[in-house]
């Protein structure tokens, strides 16, 4: 495969994020019947075929999605090597391409706004979703870094910690158990705990909490598949529920929730910023992972703010 191109290589891309060689076409500038020969002559050099032609458009094949993931490595290596080159001529600027989980974007705002005052010319694009979503996305080259509770084990990455993930059990403050101390399991399993979907970094550790009454959590359980949902069905007292405490901030200063004083808990994860292992970071990602090493802790909401202490004390 050494006699490949860029042009070629973007030809992929394009076709693999569009479904057609017109639409391909289109964002490439190029002419339908170029595009064509371009793949044409990929295929030859790999001897495979990069697509299944369908009714439905083109789909990569096997070898397609390898080439599509080198071409990628490829691209985003080009970008760090542009950024390197800024740097040592003296321009300070960039881009991050930043993915979170969801119970991130609590808190990725103000990291975002507190890394930019120092490094106004780096452009930070934030991306959103479940776990899943991010780790795929970091897979596909898609994302610089990811911000995240678990590192993936799929695929080799880098893994930079950045701050403690401290994870509560919550209830309306009206509950009786919200001015209970010392509380143990068997009266939360006596309660109805709401609880995130399968997969998630929040539901393993719950889960891990609970290793021996798996079967009674089951029963004690109801799933809901974002923390705003779940935060407000325990406002509403439709249960109790376990959350990061870095997604209650807000609702327990003004007193619509309360953490419970739970025998063992918080469980203290931690937060990482994830990359892929192979790459060549920029300068912009390595200052924004800096950042997060040296005052990503500081962006954090405060734990001891959070914890009944002193919220059943003034209540």
């Amino acid at each position: 495969m050494r006699n490949l191109t860029l042009r070629q290589l973007r030809s992929i891309q394009a076709i693999a994020r569009h479904g057609t060689i017109a639409a391909a076409a289109r964002q490439l500038g190029l002419t339908a019947p170029a595009v064509t020969l371009q793949v044409k002559q990929l295929e030859e050099e790999a001897g495979l075929a990069l697509f299944d032609r369908t009714s439905e458009g083109m789909r990569l094949t096997v070898p397609g999605e390898a080439v599509l993931a080198a071409a990628n490595a490829i691209e985003t290596s080009l970008r760090a090597l542009g950024d390197e080159i800024d740097s040592i001529k003296g321009v300070r600027s960039g881009k991050i391409h930043l993915g979170v989980v969801s119970t991130a974007k609590y808190f990725a705002p103000r990291l975002i706004a507190a890394f930019r005052q120092s490094h106004p010319e780096i452009e930070v694009k934030l991306r959103v979703g479940n776990r899943r979503d991010i780790v795929a996305e970091l897979k596909d080259y898609k994302l610089d870094v990811a911000l995240m509770g678990r590192p993936p084990l799929e695929f080799p990455v880098e893994s930079i910690f950045f701050g403690d993930h401290p994870l509560v059990i919550i209830a309306e403050p009206s509950h009786p158990l919200a001015r209970e101390r010392d509380i143990g399991r068997e009266k939360l399993l006596a309660e109805t705990i709401i609880i995130r979907e399968p997969g998630s970094g929040t539901r393993m550790a719950l889960e891990a909490f609970f290793a021996s009454d798996l079967d009674r959590l089951a029963v004690a359980s109801v799933e809901m598949g974002s923390n705003e949902t779940i935060k407000q069905a325990v406002m509403a007292g439709l249960g109790i529920a376990f959350i990061s405490a870095h997604t209650i901030a807000f609702e327990v200063e003004m007193r619509r929730l309360a953490v419970l004083d739970v025998v063992d808990m918080p469980i203290r994860r931690q937060w990482y910023a994830v990359c892929r292992q192979e790459r060549i970071a920029a300068p912009a990602e390595k200052a924004f992972k800096q950042f997060l090493v040296e005052r990503g802790a500081k962006h954090l909401p405060l734990l001891d703010r959070l914890y009944p202490a002193e919220a059943i004390e003034r209540g």
